[in-house]
């Protein structure tokens, strides 16, 4: 449908790695923004760190190893991968200095203030000094290990992200003093963060760091500690497995993980004061740079505070607790399948609880009639409910598949795990096709009903994870449309049998047909304007890279299709750009719940269509790996997406940021006379309030309005 889009300029493209590190700023805004509780500020500056973590372990390392390959390349934005490079160095370093600005000024400050210090040896009272050392003794030392650094003790393989001490010492030796190096490892096994016993309430805190520190001359006797310092080593954590090889996918995904451990350096962070000379060895030995080497003033592996954050203590220093109720359509139903087959039911997690997903498992296990069950299991947290009911559908005679994915990011071994257990119950495990990830979110239960075998379905933008539906904003639809179930069907044939891809009636599926799918209706839109038909896109997704894409974007802006695009993070096109795409609009909005649903509306001349999925618009969710997106085509669920999801993302003024066509973001502004939305606290109003039910009829549809927000510079406001 219609014609190719043009070739355009790089410098139309915003580079896919500065674009990243722009939404972690985002992040760390939270942890600037002094309107948000104490804690959950302490939250947002550990996710930067993680972020940063996993960026440098993934991205960095690809980056790294393109410029030391023989292919000389540009990226689409123009960039060679060492300018890519030494622009990710700069930002970084003022993301670092302003992330540990913010917690040596403002949030260890804060966090004193009310009752959670981070103590020195020298602020401990005698009884803590006594505890201490109990503890030393009884739960550190046997797990330390010193490690000299001499011709006789090579440096040590220091394992990925851990912690670290690089110690200077001096001891005699043949009648000469000599000085020496030695390193101990900070170990994994205990607490980062030692919290003192205390009964008023008051939460003290040593660091483990500093614990081991203290007690260096204990683990070195004889000699004189000259002085210590700790410093903390990234590896290249990406697994390299060539399927094509593999005799057994699970057993090559096992043995690469032991290799993660061990991958080519790729960071170093040492502590501010560490001397010049100690730092260069350490890039020696690591085979880095000064480009890979960062100061820190203050903890390094920030992550580890999250051990503040997390108890049930400081409730006024929170974001108000909230509980997911029961899906408004299912307040009054015990039966899901009764349920389900009066309707569609729309899940908007975590706004609506994700037990409701867990029970429709449970019913099925349980359920005499149900016959067999297929699921995709991308990443479950181990949860034992969710596998629990698999195990339980076996024991109950039924036909259980699971389509699981060893090579989900960071979740390898969990995986490996369950997909172990799960075939020791007799479920039927497999991993999917040779190339692809298995990235859909579906679930199928087979069920005899009283008039004819029914298929049931689930698809949903998350993942079968109860802890992250409480974390992560995701939709998921329960139906058993016909046409639905039969190409669910068709789809777990394909992941587990040997068959060609045969089409679907409803689902687009990745990388069969969503991409040219997509771009069709995007053209069509395009066509729509052209000829003075209403037009308009709203798509929300967590990534906009793909070049073909960006490029059909770029065409139908300058045709006057009005087009807003909610992106959490990475944003490679630039929007706003006069005779380019002037009539896209790009937010971000990073708030209490992280942003992982997509969604794709498309206003075809008055006859909208929507669609619902797994898949960000990115080459790797195209192309490779396997992705459904769904069409929504109950009415009233359509127009509770449109009209109330949508619409008050769109119109959020308080979370939301506007991307500038540079690349960079500013906070949207309230207007004088304008009421201040938040799109996600309004999203727990309306649950709380019993609506989102999807049962609202025709006589309620609203359309809803196109916001313009003007942008802002950014301030950091002490």
């Amino acid at each position: 449908m219609g014609s190719a889009p043009k070739k355009y300029e790089t410098a139309q493209f915003i580079n896919r790695e500065l674009s990243w590190l722009e939404f972690n700023q985002r992040v760390l805004d939270e942890a600037l923004d002094a309107k948000n509780p104490l804690l959950e500020r302490v939250k947002f500056f550990c996710i930067t760190s993680s972020n940063l973590d996993e960026f440098f372990e993934v991205r960095v390392a690809g980056v790294k190893q393109q410029i030391e390959s023989d292919v000389v390349e540009r990226s689409v934005d123009g960039l060679t991968a060492t300018e890519t490079f030494k622009a990710i160095t700069r930002r970084v370093r003022r993301m670092v200095d302003q992330q540990y600005t913010c917690w040596n000024n403002e949030l260890r400050p804060a966090l004193e203030k009310n009752g959670i210090h981070f103590l020195s040896f020298d602020q401990l009272s005698k009884e803590d000094l006594a505890w201490v050392e109990e503890y030393y003794r009884a739960q550190v030392r046997p797990v330390v290990t010193p490690l000299a650094l001499d011709p006789a003790h090579p440096f040590p393989q220091l394992l990925n992200k851990s912690l670290n001490i690089i110690v200077r010492l001096e001891m005699m030796q043949a009648g000469q003093m000599l000085r020496h190096l030695a390193v101990v490892q900070v170990p994994r096994v205990l607490p980062r963060l030692v919290k003192l016993p205390r009964e008023n309430g008051r939460q003290d805190y040593i660091f483990l760091g500093n614990l081991i520190g203290h007690y260096l001359a204990d683990l070195f006797p004889g000699t004189q500690i000259l002085g210590y310092w700790h410093f903390r080593v990234t590896r290249n954590s990406e697994l390299y497995i060539d399927e094509e090889e593999a005799a057994n996918l699970l057993k090559a995904v096992e043995n690469e993980l032991h290799n993660r451990r061990k991958g080519d350096a790729v960071r170093l962070e040492v502590e501010r004061d560490c001397p010049f000379d100690l730092r260069n060895a350490l890039l020696g030995t690591l085979k880095l740079t000064e480009d890979d080497l960062y100061i820190i003033d203050g903890p390094l592996n920030p992550t580890r505070l999250m051990a503040v954050y997390e108890g049930d203590h400081s409730p006024e220093l929170r974001d108000p607790p909230f509980v997911a109720p029961v899906a408004a359509a299912l307040a009054d139903q015990s039966d899901l399948f009764a349920a389900i087959r009066e309707r569609d039911i729309l899940l908007h997690h975590p706004y609506e609880t994700f037990d409701t997903v867990v029970k429709f498992l449970q019913q099925a296990a349980e359920d005499p009639k149900v016959l067999a069950i297929k699921q995709t299991m991308y990443r479950t947290g181990g949860d034992q409910r969710i596998v629990g009911a698999l195990m339980n559908a076996v024991r109950n005679g039924k036909q259980v598949t699971a389509v699981v994915e060893l090579r989900a990011r960071f979740d390898e071994a969990n995986n490996i795990q369950w997909a172990r257990q799960l075939e020791e119950a007799g479920v039927h495990v497999v991993y999917g096709l040779v190339g692809y990830k298995i990235h859909a979110k579906m679930c199928l239960v087979v069920r005899r009903d009283e008039d004819i075998i029914r298929r049931y379905v689930h698809v949903a933008t998350g993942n079968y994870n109860p802890t992250t539906a409480r974390l992560y904003t995701d939709i998921g639809l329960l139906t058993c449309r016909p046409a639905f179930g039969e190409d669910a069907t068709n789809l777990f044939n394909l992941l587990t049998g040997i068959c060609q891809f045969q089409g679907t009636q409803k689902l687009l599926v990745a990388p069969f047909e969503l991409h040219d799918r997509m771009v069709e209706l995007i053209q069509r839109e395009t066509e729509n304007a052209r000829k003075g038909l209403p037009a308009c896109i709203i798509a929300k997704m967590n990534a906009l890279v793909d070049q073909k894409m960006i490029e059909a974007l770029y065409e139908a802006s300058k045709a006057g299709v009005k087009i807003d695009l909610i992106v959490r993070g990475i944003c490679c096109l630039r929007p706003n750009v006069k005779g380019l795409s002037e009539n896209i609009t790009v937010r971000s909005i990073v708030d209490r719940f992280l942003e992982h649903s997509r969604i794709f509306y498309f206003e075809n001349a008055c006859q909208p269509e929507l669609f619902v999925g797994s898949a960000d618009w990115m080459p790797r969710n195209f192309f490779r790996r396997i992705e459904v997106v769904f069409p929504v085509e109950d009415g009233n669920l359509r127009e509770r997406i449109i009209s109330e999801i949508l619409a008050l993302q769109l119109k959020d003024n308080v979370k939301a940021r506007i991307m500038r066509p540079d690349g960079s973001y500013a906070r949207a502004v309230i207007k004088r006379g304008e009421t201040a939305h938040r799109s996600q606290t309004e999203f727990v109003k309306l649950t709380l309030n019993g609506r989102g039910s999807g049962e609202r009829g025709k006589k309620d549809r609203t359309r809803f309005p196109r916001v313009k927000l003007v942008p802002r510079p950014l301030a950091l406001k002490k």
